[in-house]
């Protein structure tokens, strides 16, 4: 702060309008005018609705009627303008010599909510007959009150193109809301700094119909500073005041907060009142809250105190050199950290109403001013003091600007408004294949070692995958696939995944209808009458579906392999354990009690290895991984399972992949375990085919390419002759399970039957 010479501020930019008209004749502007389709005078309808926006809109309805050839100007007067309290300020639209065509009555009287949205409403009431007698080609709105929203609507609504003053700046209250909304009503914008502008693109508005120009009143504001101004002090503060040791006073309610705008002026007063100088306040605005504020000044005595002037109007040219020549102006107006700052007049702005608006230094902000002595320090410390001029509103040069902007205007181009939205990466949102592929199942795979989520596209993509080790209770079981599907579910956004619902595979004898396990294997511990889907679908609220591993094996292939399109099929998985499910007529077989294709169970020998089910013979009890284990340790134990080749550690766990090492280097012995492995499995696919009769066998799991070519060898052995052309191939699949489980949720969402 201090008495330096200002920095040099480049005038506002000069916008393609201004650089196509700059130095052209007026016969040329009328060429220009009559080719953009204007080949008639361009009727602008100006609508003034308070004393502050008229100051803005005078210097342009001045510079408009100054070129009639180019213009026929219609004055439209509503709001606080008509109200004998707020001083009957359409008088001074009279003073300065225009014809108003028409004076509405719009404001109701209550100065609260209620009272502001009624008045919107009375206003939106009355402004089509005004709008559809006038016909204007354009209507210029103001600012941010909500009586310049009334206009913007009516006009927009009954296809006018509006032009609005002062869009894009940011400031706090519901007026940063009308402002904006009012944008995005109008077709062309007049801004007044750099960043509104900026703010304007980032809004999505055309940059070809926004005009950096500078504010209208800053035309007037910087040729008024040296005319006589002592006689405009006497008048308004009395014989005996000097410059620069009055202050003004002009304050608002803050219509989303009045109960606090309402104390806040109290403190203000009573700072006022301790700091003794004279001092000229202005009555506020008509927003709801101003009733209350008057009370206030009413009841501390300010209309009757020797120290304070309270009025309700002072004309714009005498305001101008009542602030020019003030020891400091205090309160919450936008006239505060714009007008004055041309000036370099100290100011305080107290509380919220301001915020975001670009200030000259001249500025002292008050945002939480909650004490009395607090704005009395701000006083002190800005009273009397001068700083450098600013004129970040403007150069003084705007209506020209403006002028010419309407001329460019081409009443041609069609009335719909275009919007510049920012470029979208990978903008493909009406893709089909798209949607497809991002729409995405999160699926879950209990199997007897590991606990798996992933997150599967519709495709049968697997995005991302998660795998831990299945805990063995029932409580660190559930705990960890909760906490495991949540972690995937936020990522899921990230990945640009949207999770239609929860598939979960897991061992065991399942109730797909209610999502329980009712009865598990031996490999998965505490896991019997468990509800799954309620406590998941809780925690996620996403659907959840449940079901058997081997089920869920078939409809991977249904939907992703070997088995899409195919009437009638098994799929067997060969791992841990045996299981299956199938396929007849399109759909998955369950069985009454939900126990059908537990094909790991199929007994084919009465006298065979004691299965994990309590029962003897059974394929599972040859052919899974815990068999061919069970096996290679006998082997081991009886030194008959290393080859030439091969080499354990010592504290090495055998298991059947020893086995299927030794069998592929020559171990005659494993070999023909496995044999009888793949065997027991063959004449277990026997059985399928001369019960179901597929038309096609699915081998899936880590052991299927070991028993597929014993399996085949078998049915041609042991088969009918009519089922011996049954296709039998090795699923393609990485992970059926997961797969499977995602189907259960894809399937569903497709509309597919389940």
């Amino acid at each position: 702060m201090g008495t330096n010479a200002p920095p040099r501020r480049e005038p506002p930019a000069r916008g393609p309008h201004e650089l196509y008209f700059k130095n052209l004749s007026k016969q040329k502007q009328k060429e220009v005018m009559e080719k953009n389709g204007n080949n008639h005078k361009l009727r602008v309808c100006v609508a003034t609705c308070n004393r502050a926006d008229y100051s803005k809109l005078a210097p342009i309805m001045f510079g408009i009627k100054a070129e009639p050839q180019f213009f026929e100007l219609d004055v439209v007067v509503l709001g606080s303008h008509l109200i004998d309290d707020y001083g009957n300020t359409y008088r001074m639209i009279e003073q300065d010599d225009f014809d108003i065509h028409t004076r509405l009555h719009t404001i109701v009287r209550g100065e609260d909510e209620a009272a502001m949205v009624e008045s919107v409403g009375l206003a939106l009431v009355k402004l089509p007959d005004v709008l559809n007698r006038l016909k204007p080609d354009i209507m210029i709105v103001h600012g941010d009150r909500f009586d310049a929203l009334a206009l913007a609507t009516s006009a927009a609504l009954m296809n006018i193109r509006i032009l609005h003053i002062e869009g894009g700046e940011v400031s706090g209250t519901i007026d940063d809301s009308i402002r904006h909304a009012i944008t995005k009503l109008a077709h062309y914008h007049v801004c007044c700094t750099r960043s509104a502008e900026q703010h304007l693109i980032a809004m999505c508005e055309d940059h070809d119909r926004i005009l950096l120009a500078g504010c209208p009143s800053y035309d007037k504001l910087l040729s008024a500073k040296n005319k006589d101004y002592m006689s405009v002090i006497r008048v308004w503060l009395g014989e005996d005041v000097k410059p620069r040791d009055y202050i003004v006073a002009l304050q608002h309610p803050v219509t989303t907060d009045i109960k606090h705008s309402i104390k806040m002026f109290e403190l203000t007063l009573d700072a006022l009142i301790s700091f003794n100088k004279r001092t000229l306040v202005l009555f506020p605005n008509v927003d709801a809250g101003s009733k209350e504020m008057v009370r206030v000044m009413r009841k501390k005595g300010i209309e009757h105190h020797p120290n304070f002037r309270a009025v309700k109007h002072v004309p714009f040219d005498q305001f101008i050199q009542l602030v020019a020549h003030a020891g400091c102006m205090i309160g919450n107006s936008s006239c505060g950290v714009r007008e004055v700052g041309a000036f370099g007049t100290p100011v305080i702005n107290l509380g919220t109403r301001q915020t975001g608006r670009e200030t000259g230094e001249n500025v002292l902000h008050v945002r939480d001013a909650d004490t009395q002595d607090k704005i009395l320090h701000a006083l002190k410390l800005q009273f009397g003091k001068q700083y450098p001029c600013s004129k970040i509103y403007g150069d003084g040069n705007a209506v020209p600007r403006i002028l010419k902007f309407l001329k460019s205007i081409n009443l041609k181009e069609p009335l719909q408004k275009k919007f510049c939205f920012p470029p979208v990466k990978d903008n493909i949102s009406q893709d089909i294949d798209h949607i497809l592929e991002t729409q995405s199942a999160l699926s879950v795979d209990l199997g007897g070692t590991n606990l798996r989520v992933a997150i599967v596209s519709m495709k049968g993509e697997i995005v991302k995958k998660y795998t831990q080790l299945n805990p063995k209770t029932y409580e660190d079981r559930l705990g960890l696939i909760l906490k495991m599907c949540i972690e995937a579910a936020s990522e899921a956004v990230q990945l640009n995944c949207r999770i239609l619902g929860v598939g979960i595979s897991t061992g065991g004898r399942v109730n797909p209808r209610e999502g329980i396990v009712l009865h598990s294997t031996k490999l998965i511990q505490e896991w019997s009458s468990v509800d799954l889907r309620t406590p998941i679908s809780d925690a996620l609220h996403l659907p959840v579906w449940v079901d058997n591993d081997g089920n869920c094996a078939a409809l991977a292939e249904r939907k992703f392999g070997h088995g899409k399109g195919v009437e009638n099929f098994v799929t067997l998985i060969t791992g841990t354990g045996i299981g299956g499910g199938i396929v007849h007529q399109h759909e998955l077989i369950h069985g009454s009690s939900f126990c059908a294709a537990e094909l790991g169970h199929i007994v084919v020998s009465l006298d065979g290895p004691e299965c994990l089910c309590g029962s003897q013979g059974c394929i599972e009890a040859y052919a899974s991984g815990i068999a061919l284990q069970r096996e290679a340790k006998k082997l081991h134990d009886a030194d008959l399972l290393l080859v030439e080749g091969m080499s354990m550690k010592k504290e090495e766990v055998v298991s059947a992949a020893h086995l299927i090492q030794a069998a592929k280097l020559g171990n005659t012995k494993a070999e023909s375990i496995l044999r009888t492995a793949g065997t027991a499995l063959g004449l277990g696919v026997v059985n399928i085919l001369h019960t179901m009769n597929p038309s096609l066998v699915i081998l899936s799991g880590v052991l299927a390419s070991h028993y597929v070519n014993t399996v085949k060898d078998v049915i041609q052995r042991q088969a009918l002759s009519s089922v011996k052309t049954v296709d039998v191939v090795v699923s393609n699949l990485a992970d059926p399970a997961l797969l499977g489980a995602a189907s259960l949720v894809l399937d569903y969402t497709t509309r597919r039957i389940y």
